[in-house]
């Protein structure tokens, strides 16, 4: 039953992002908006499109929601796979979007620091200052760190 859903889903998404599934939309509109003057602009010619639009919009929802989820399941096996064959990877990073947003933060405190280290060890070698892609950014208040859980 999941594999089929899957199948019908992935195959959804693939007809509802293409090109001719947006020219057939439009088609659409424009019919039911040149309908409009021979059907005196009735309520029910409004309710056609309210209708439409709603049950279209209703079930894309779903259907974005799940091929979102797929694809970032994937991604995150892929990462998960790259840090488990890295030898000097931290395996305390596998499975990092399922810790909790406090635990996030402190990994990201722990990753500034660490590059901010990594800048001044650069910076006394050289004697000048860091790179502009080595150089710590500054935080605006919008900063932070999301997870899934």
């Amino acid at each position: 039953m999941k594999d089929r859903f899957g199948r019908l889903v992935h195959a959804t998404a693939d007809a509802v992002g293409r090109p001719t599934t947006f020219i057939v939309a439009v088609s659409a509109i424009a019919v039911w908006a040149i309908a409009g003057p021979f059907l005196r602009f009735s309520n029910t010619w409004q309710l056609v499109i309210n209708t439409a639009t709603t049950v279209v919009t209703f079930l894309v929802v779903f259907l974005v929601h799940k091929t979102q989820n797929r694809d970032a399941q994937a991604i995150h096996l892929k990462l998960d796979e790259l840090i488990r064959a890295n030898t000097r990877a931290r395996y305390g990073l596998l499975g990092l979007e399922y810790r909790s947003d406090q635990e996030l933060v402190q990994l990201e405190a722990e990753f500034e620091a660490l590059r901010d280290r990594v800048i001044g060890e650069r910076q006394k070698r050289s004697r000048g200052p860091a790179s502009p892609r080595m150089r710590p950014r500054e935080k605006s208040e919008g900063d932070h760190v999301s997870a899934k859980i």
